[in-house]
């Protein structure tokens, strides 16, 4: 018998909904592309009109403008934009858009509105336009989330299925914008889906392949900073550790930075819509300094990566674009984390770079732009596979492992929350990051169940059960009726016979019609898990639930009860807690 109930067990749950949802996730993929499209468009249309007043969607970096120091008031005008935008459009299109969509994800049963959808690109791509010293990772991640969500809305969808689908539209526009399908699906395992099973982890694939494969017809091909470092020696594993530390710190300190910077918006006298434009004015005499800090930047990241700028010059930029990225994000507008992370931990490469042994001077702002990364995410691998895909370095790969390992290690060791969650946690939801296998799912019903039951004959008189079973003597609150050949028919307990209950009938008399067809799905079977036998005693409201070898004969084979469902636990606890030297 048990080797029969082993063979119904599988390694993973299998649904074939994940069919259906796999394929509304090639169409999300589809318009993840589109969206990455239009938002980068839009970020070149306010660029253009901003700083040179000409309706373009040419590339051209704010850096180059010609307006001296009225430069200054045009990220006020993008924030003052951007305020009214939220103040009576959403205000969910404020912030950097990653704990937004965790929001969603974690407490919103993944429903995002399409004025997010329309508002967050217009938004970023005004205030970016207009100076914001933002990527567009943030905006498109959000815009992608809500266009997932949209379109599951609209088919009979579980929460879980729409959060599928949210986080697939999420990484698509990822994958869309920066060409790294494999490090936008690390993205939604680390940091979006909070699970890693087949149900999420295909549809997420799925979709970061086709917005991979339909990125070409858009945007343009090939990494956005192509770079070969040469081969690493030995003495790299020391500096990849000091790189990693120093990353590490600095991601603890812009996190730390952020969220003062925000408190003190929040002590202002004047409402928050005007929040943005205060903050435009800290990046327009940034800007006015140091020109280069505005906008995404990615031609400083491929300049410091390529070692094209002066030691004094790239300092000078990591101050000032850490500045004005934190002042900026600290006042609600909207705009992403990740290319200004890249700018200033390539800013901090290239500082250590003349430090640093074991490998060529181009390999130390690759590395700590991966370290900052993982720092801030949380989110090592993400940052390894991503620092890679935009490069597509090959000799850089183990020690951008080794960096954002010491990175993420430095920042969990030290820091209470990430700076994707702590504004979550501000509006009182705690959010857990680790995550595995839950000890009712590792475990199933015949390995916990009690297999000598007491199961009443349907023969018995009505008299005689409650002289025997339901007397002074009583053992267990229930007991399972069964017919001739062990079949179930279904459990009684005191309640179960009422008072005008006539005790020469048979227990059989009990159960009509109506009971067996209700009661029908209320039993266990040998190789489900226990968590879904718990999850169907909550729903219930039950104690202890019949276990039957199939629904068909429904012939008994044991009971579960709560108390069976500690076990599990039990076995977790030990793992976890219980020390002992097994070799002296």
């Amino acid at each position: 018998m048990s080797s029969n109930h082993h063979s119904y067990k599988r390694d993973f749950a299998a649904d074939t909904r994940l069919l259906k949802i796999s394929l509304i996730a090639v169409v999300i993929g589809g318009f993840g592309t589109l969206a990455a499209f239009v938002l980068l468009n839009l970020i070149r249309l306010f660029t253009n009109l901003f700083f040179y007043q000409t309706l373009s969607f040419v590339t051209r970096s704010p850096a180059d403008n010609h307006l001296g120091a009225w430069v200054i008031l045009l990220p006020v005008a993008g924030g003052l934009i951007v305020g009214l935008i939220a103040r009576f459009g959403s205000e969910k299109i404020r912030g950097h858009g990653i704990p937004e969509a965790i929001e969603a994800i974690l407490f919103g049963k993944s429903k995002m509105s399409a004025k997010v959808a329309i508002l967050k690109p217009l938004s970023s791509g005004i205030v970016i336009g207009s100076g914001g010293p933002f990527g567009a990772e943030g905006p498109i991640i959000m815009t992608g989330g809500a266009i997932g969500s949209l379109i599951a809305q609209h088919f009979h969808l579980t929460g879980a299925e729409r959060k599928t689908l949210l986080v697939a539209g999420a990484a698509a526009g990822m994958t869309a914008v920066f060409g790294t399908p494999v490090a936008a699906v690390l993205l939604a395992v680390e940091l979006l889906l909070f699970e890693l099973r087949p149900r999420s982890l295909l549809p997420v694939i799925v979709a970061c392949a086709v917005a991979g494969f339909t990125r070409p017809l858009l945007l343009d091909t090939g990494p956005l900073f192509p770079l070969q470092t040469s081969e690493i020696g030995i003495s790299a594993l020391f500096s990849c550790v000091i790189a990693g530390i120093l990353g590490g710190a600095l991601s603890a300190l812009m996190s730390t930075a952020l969220y003062k910077v925000e408190d003190l918006f929040g002590k202002l006298p004047v409402h928050w819509m005007w929040w943005p434009a205060l903050g435009g004015i800290a990046v327009g005499i940034g800007g006015y300094f140091e020109p280069r800090a505005l906008g995404v930047g990615y031609d400083v990241i491929g300049d410091l990566l390529n070692g094209n700028l002066a030691l004094q010059l790239a300092l000078s930029l990591l101050l000032v674009k850490a500045v004005i990225w934190v002042i900026a994000l600290g006042s609600g507008t909207s705009g992403g984390v990740l290319a200004p992370l890249l700018i200033i931990g390539a800013g901090l490469g290239t500082v250590l770079a003349p430090w640093l042994p074991g490998g060529d001077a181009h390999l130390w702002p690759l590395v700590c732009m991966a370290a900052v990364l993982a720092g801030v995410l949380g989110a090592p691998l993400t940052a390894a596979v991503f620092a890679f895909g935009l490069t597509h370095d090959t000799n850089a790969l183990l020690p951008l492992l080794l960096t954002t390992g010491v990175a993420y290690g430095f920042t969990v060791l030290t820091m209470r929350r990430s700076i994707m969650t702590e504004k979550i946690a501000r509006r009182g939801y705690h959010i857990y990051r680790e995550y595995g296998v839950d000890p009712l799912e590792r475990q199933h019903v015949d390995e916990v169940m009690t297999h000598a039951v007491a199961a009443l004959p349907a023969s018995l008189t009505i008299a005689e059960t409650l002289e025997r079973y339901f007397g002074a003597g009583q053992v267990h609150r229930s007991y399972p009726v069964v017919d001739i050949e062990q079949g179930l028919i279904g459990m009684v307990e005191r309640s179960s016979f009422g008072p005008q209950a006539d005790g020469s009938n048979t227990l059989t008399t009990l159960f009509s019609p109506t009971y067996m067809e209700q009661s029908a799905a209320l039993v266990a079977l040998p190789s489900e898990t226990c968590r879904i036998a718990a999850a169907r005693m909550a729903t219930h409201h039950l104690e202890r639930l019949p276990v039957v070898s199939d629904l068909q004969s429904r012939r008994l084979v044991g009971i579960i009860s709560r108390s069976d469902l500690i076990k599990p636990s039990r076995l977790f606890f030990d793992e976890e807690q219980k020390r002992e030297r097994l070799l002296s």
